[in-house]
């Protein structure tokens, strides 16, 4: 153990020696967050008792443990950021935190956390937000059973949830978020955990992360969003057991991908969206166990997407299951259910006799001409895509599943 770790701890030691309780209420001596911030000392715990504090502006400038009972609430009034936290080793528990002021030039928030580490924002009810909580350039924190609601209306004037920038190594677990602009925002954050979150009801995305490599997204519900979930410009990341449902538009997705490579989706749901995922230059992408259910397009390939992998998962009556907009395919369908699959199955293997197509003619046909969607399910169009499995032309005639599942796969 060398002199500098013995050193830390003996300082640390100290300091838990010399910490003190201060107490916060109306009938109190002190009165206010912020007149208990500047009395406090480092590593000390402040007790705001049940009350109403009209405060903004709050800066936690020292390591201190900051908890509410009984839900005190802090109403910033709309004047501005409530509270933002510059110090190492603060935690946040237990606060009714409301009134954010909204502003077109800065991003106000409910809680803002800015160059700093390990931190804990946990038991928070935010409502009548511009941004919820808001982590800059501040890393190895965690975000735990938080309550976010806003009133967002339209994108321009709302933000988001959580939004983390330049920030890494943060875990983001049984957050319960509605009603903003993105759910949980990221960008250049690296080496997140984000899990058992249900964000819903935005105005845009429940999830959206850019330059974000490396993370971990699982068991969260992404449910009737204005635009679904949108994934872009990372690699690396693995995306398990989560529920993409209802997120319907003409411009919805359960899930897009754009420019992610090397990563895993398994286990998850996508049902009852009008595009389960639209997948666009991602490449060495592991699908596999996951569910497709009631979409209109299961999945759309819109092109420059290579070497990924559709193995295990279950197709479950989408409108359409697969859309290809190019001739070529080096992707990989194998091994997976589809409840349009005719086929055979004389030797009761359990796997197809007759290798399945899952791009129809129909399907190519409206990605050109949307209105033909009119068609759908009438003889013309089963005719069509009759003649085009019989003998391809417009559709891929190397994407086949060779090995299609008779029964539904249970995993």
């Amino acid at each position: 153990m060398n002199r500098a770790y013995i050193y830390s701890l003996a300082l640390f030691i100290t300091y838990l020696g010399y910490s003190q309780h201060i107490n916060v209420c109306n009938s109190c001596n002190v009165t206010s967050l912020k007149e208990a911030i500047s009395l406090a000392k480092d590593f000390d715990t402040i007790l705001v008792r049940k009350g109403t504090y009209k405060e903004h502006d709050i800066v936690v400038d020292k390591p201190l443990a900051i908890i509410g009972e009984d839900y005190p609430k802090i109403d910033g009034e709309l004047k501005g950021e409530i509270i933002t936290i510059t110090s190492d080793n603060v935690t946040l528990d237990g606060l009714y935190v409301v009134n954010v002021g909204i502003s077109y030039t800065e991003d106000y928030a409910a809680i803002r956390v800015k160059k700093s580490k390990n931190f804990l924002i946990q038991n928070l009810v935010l409502e009548n937000l511009f941004f919820g909580i808001y982590l800059e350039k501040s890393n190895f924190g965690k975000i735990y059973h938080n309550k976010i609601i806003g009133d967002a209306v339209e994108e321009f004037n709302s933000g988001n949830g959580i939004h983390l920038w330049y920030s890494k190594n943060v875990e983001i677990e049984h957050n319960y978020i509605q009603h903003v602009r993105d759910g949980i925002y990221l960008e250049f954050a690296n080496n997140c955990i984000i899990k058992n979150n249900e964000s819903s009801n935005n105005v845009r995305y429940g999830l959206h992360f850019m330059f974000s490599n490396d993370d971990i997204y699982e068991d969260n519900i992404f449910e009737n969003n204005g635009a679904g979930v949108a994934v872009m410009f990372s690699k690396g990341i693995k995306m398990y057991n989560n529920i993409f449902r209802e997120n319907w538009g003409s411009a919805s997705y359960g899930m897009l991908l754009k420019e992610i490579n090397d990563a895993e989706i398994k286990g998850n749901l996508f049902e009852e969206n009008t595009i389960g995922i639209n997948i666009e230059g991602s490449n060495r992408i592991v699908y596999k166990n996951n569910e497709f259910r009631n979409n209109g397009w299961a999945i759309k390939v819109r092109g420059a997407c290579y070497t990924n992998e559709f193995v295990n998962n279950n197709f479950l009556y989408n409108s359409f299951d697969i859309a290809y907009n190019s001739k070529v395919n080096d992707n990989i369908f194998d091994s997976n259910f589809w409840s349009n699959y005719t086929g055979y199955d004389l030797n009761k293997d359990g796997i197809g006799d007759v290798p399945y197509r899952p791009v129809k003619l129909f399907s190519y046909i409206v990605n050109r001409t949307p209105e033909t969607i009119i068609l759908l399910r009438s003889l013309f169009i089963d005719i069509i895509d009759f003649s085009e499995k019989v003998s391809p032309v417009f559709t891929p005639d190397k994407l086949l599943d060779h090995n299609p599942s008779i029964k539904k796969l249970e995993w």
